[in-house]
């Protein structure tokens, strides 16, 4: 799997388009690194305003018929840009944030007229789902330097110690259900019909093995409800 649309610029920051000169380089540099003739599935990143999705498609298009990449997808998307998109081929997978505290992507994954598969990232809410993130690492100063959350703009501390504090209740509840907070963040994920796959993200091989091992249930929509009342 590959994506194009966020690349490093010359001056090593982080340049976002969906021009289609840059999908084709990058679709072209994903192959090389991969040596490999095709990718299985290759995702458009995020949506551009600048740009009409319809431009970058027809590039993705064009890789399909000739066998470059099987299978095309969107990230971060929404009904207009999938709508759209649709015009040129076939978009069989979608990707969005989804998590306990951000369901805004099912509202207009409902919205479309036709089922695709569904991959969540942000499941664990980069670690306050899975209780690594209390009121001794709610500051961006509490993590080393290669992490991410100590210069992202979106780690925002108000946002994190309101997040944190929800934790404690959520965590109550796995308590009462015998599930890990790690169990209860996959298990809230893919209890909804209409995601298939949980992305995540792990710093060691024992946080894997958590992840590996983890007692999936399905849980009831009263038990969601319930931490939908905590969580939202």
């Amino acid at each position: 799997i590959s994506k194009s649309g966020v690349y490093w610029h010359e001056n090593f920051r982080v340049d976002m388009t969906n021009d289609a000169k840059v999908t084709a380089k990058m679709l072209d540099d994903s192959l090389k690194r991969f040596d490999s003739d095709y990718i299985d599935l290759y995702m458009i990143h995020w949506p551009d305003q600048n740009v009409d999705i319809r431009f970058p498609m027809e590039v993705l298009a064009k890789a399909q018929l000739s066998g470059k990449i099987k299978h095309i997808g969107l990230c971060n998307s929404n009904v207009s840009d999938v709508e759209k998109a649709s015009e040129l081929a076939k978009i069989e997978v979608l990707q969005s944030e989804f998590s306990l505290f951000n369901q805004s992507a099912k509202g207009w994954i409902e919205e479309l007229d036709e089922k695709r598969s569904f991959m969540s990232w942000g499941t664990f809410d980069k670690g306050i789902l899975t209780g690594r993130v209390d009121k001794k690492r709610e500051q961006a100063k509490d993590y080393d330097e290669n992490d991410c959350r100590k210069k992202a703009p979106w780690w925002i501390q108000a946002d994190v110690i309101k997040k944190a504090e929800k934790y404690q209740d959520i965590k109550k509840v796995w308590e009462e259900l015998e599930l890990s907070s790690v169990e209860g963040a996959l298990s809230f994920n893919l209890s909804h019909d209409f995601l298939d796959t949980v992305l995540v993200g792990a710093k060691s091989i024992e946080d894997w093995d958590k992840v590996l091992d983890a007692n999936v249930r399905t849980l009831s929509q009263e038990t969601i409800e319930k931490l939908n009342s905590i969580s939202l």
